[in-house]
């Protein structure tokens, strides 16, 4: 195969022991630690190992860069175990220094390789910890190297939870000698990406694709089974499905639920999914005048006729529920919560008690990307957009490049309204509360925080009795439904789709997964 510089229509063939795989959108960075999106980690996937992995198709540990882990008697001590001899593609070795090296960069903001006088702000490792080096609501106090071999993490409270969130996608291992060649270019398309993982980074053109190779050292025998991954950007889920079925595309993922049909009448397509664990939102921002009062955002969610939506536009492979965790997790939730009632004569009325009769103009915006939870984003968006007109709030659809999108939320003053989703990064919980709903996880709603939810997240953190945590979880629920700042809108079972002469492809219920194992007949 000849992977030549070309435009995103020219195709590519799919030639024996290249796999080719169709994202709905180009990653926004290969930086570990600072990225959010799907798009980007399904990429991360395949370049990097983290300590911990999941067993394929499910939550469940397994170890990976790390041997071994276990907690000191009092909870607060993790210690993990380093696999020797593994080496980074660049040729350096991976140990305790290494990992010190990358949480380092983005724990402390005062790391001098962290390059955050360049824009960068590793957000997701304040959602999911709490905060950063010397806050005072960092989960992590101390990062030390034992050995080289040994790395320690000392916390602040004891967290069961730890392997598991330092398992997620976002947290894979870079080398520190590429990270310190590139400085802040480190996982552009100039700068590269450098990991321990089952390929390696050759070229990502712009708008295009990105072209991996197969590591040669790879420290897992045997893999991967494929000598070069090509990861193509193809936005529109039609023109995936259509090449696909036209053999330049081996694998593709966020299809269109009506695409199912098509693709059962190809006899050389295989229909797939992945198991549901993911919610689709619509956030309000309380930051915005018009969504200040909590009686305009009960309104709202009184307005959208959730069940009429999730029904015309995922056909069968959704649900709605009030709550914000997905129904696997539905023993974290309230059972005496009752979903807003699609009521828009109910939702006239709120908004006239907050001083709005008239109803009130506001933008809107959608995602520019197909995602699991949003399959569909700008017919789904005016879908919401005609019921809130039917209450009086004319809603401006407005959209950007999904690496915008997902950055300019967070600046100020922000969005009032946008759509966007998740899927949870660990079995459990706390993956889809905390970096909603924790301390330092609002800044895409203008800072806003409840202090009672915070403290229950924390004191669920700390225990590891489930129905304790139940308890703690179902008043959580109850606040968050009542405060509507992130509408729960959708649970989808995302749909896939693979050529048949593809084996070994075991779609993660946590959004993206490697491909070292994927064979090509």
């Amino acid at each position: 195969m000849i992977v030549a510089n070309c435009s995103p229509q020219n195709s590519t063939n799919s030639a024996p022991g290249v796999l080719v795989y169709a994202a709905s959108g180009q990653p926004t960075n290969l930086e570990p630690g600072n990225v959010t999106d799907g798009n980007s980690l399904i990429v991360h996937n395949q370049i990097y190992n983290r300590l911990i992995q999941f067993k394929p198709g499910t939550t469940e540990l397994k170890p990976s860069l790390a041997t071994s882990w276990n907690a000191s008697k009092d909870g607060r001590t993790w210690t993990f175990k380093l696999r020797n001899g593994v080496k980074f593609h660049d040729g350096a070795d991976f140990n305790a220094n290494a990992v010190k090296f990358n949480v380092d960069r983005w724990w402390d903001k005062d790391n001098p390789n962290g390059f955050r006088n360049a824009g960068k702000s590793y957000e997701i490792w304040g959602q999911i910890f709490g905060g950063y080096k010397g806050e005072p609501n960092s989960l992590v106090q101390t990062v030390r190297v034992v050995d080289n071999s040994t790395i320690q993490f000392v916390l602040k409270q004891p967290f069961a939870a730890f392997p598991t969130a330092i398992a997620s996608a976002y947290f894979g291992m870079a080398s520190p000698t590429a990270i310190q060649k590139a400085g802040a270019n480190y996982g552009t398309p100039a700068g590269g990406a450098v990991g321990t993982g089952a390929f390696v980074f050759r070229n990502w053109q712009s708008g295009d694709r990105i072209t991996l190779e197969r590591n040669p050292n790879y420290w897992k025998p045997d893999l991967p089974k494929s000598n070069q991954l090509v990861m193509r950007f193809v936005q529109d889920s039609g023109a995936r499905l259509a090449q696909v079925r036209a053999g330049q595309i081996d694998f593709t993922v966020e299809l269109a639920p009506d695409q199912k049909a098509e693709i059962e009448q190809d006899q050389s397509l295989t229909v797939a999914n992945r198991p549901s664990f993911n919610v689709g939102y619509l956030a309000l921002n309380p930051s915005f005048k018009e969504l200040s009062d909590v009686r305009v955002r009960q309104a709202i969610a009184h307005a959208i006729n959730k069940q009429s939506i999730v029904q015309a536009f995922w056909k069968g492979s959704a649900q709605t529920t009030p709550h914000f965790v997905p129904p696997s997790l539905d023993w974290a939730t309230s059972p005496k919560l009752q979903d807003y009632e699609y009521n828009p004569q109910r939702a006239r009325d709120l908004l006239k008690q907050a001083g709005f009769p008239n109803g009130f103009e506001i933008d809107l915006w959608y995602m520019p990307v197909a995602r699991p939870y949003f399959p569909t984003p700008k017919p789904i968006s005016e879908a919401f957009a005609a019921d809130l007109q039917a209450v009086g709030i004319r809603a401006n659809l407005k959209t950007q490049d999904w690496a915008a999108y997902l950055a300019n939320r967070n600046k100020k003053p922000g969005y009032p309204m946008f759509m966007l989703g998740w899927t949870g990064d660990y079995g459990d919980p706390d993956t889809f509360y905390y970096p909603h709903f924790g301390p330092g996880s609002t800044t895409d709603l203008g800072g806003w925080r409840n202090d009672r939810v915070i403290q229950l997240l924390n004191q669920a953190r700390a225990i590891s009795d489930r129905a304790a945590r139940a308890k703690l979880y179902a008043e959580v629920d109850q606040i968050i439904h009542r405060e509507a700042v992130r509408l729960s809108i959708v649970h989808s079972d995302p749909l896939l789709v693979q050529r048949k002469n593809i084996t070994g492809w075991t779609p993660s219920p946590l959004g993206t997964e490697p491909f070292e194992a994927i064979v090509k007949q």
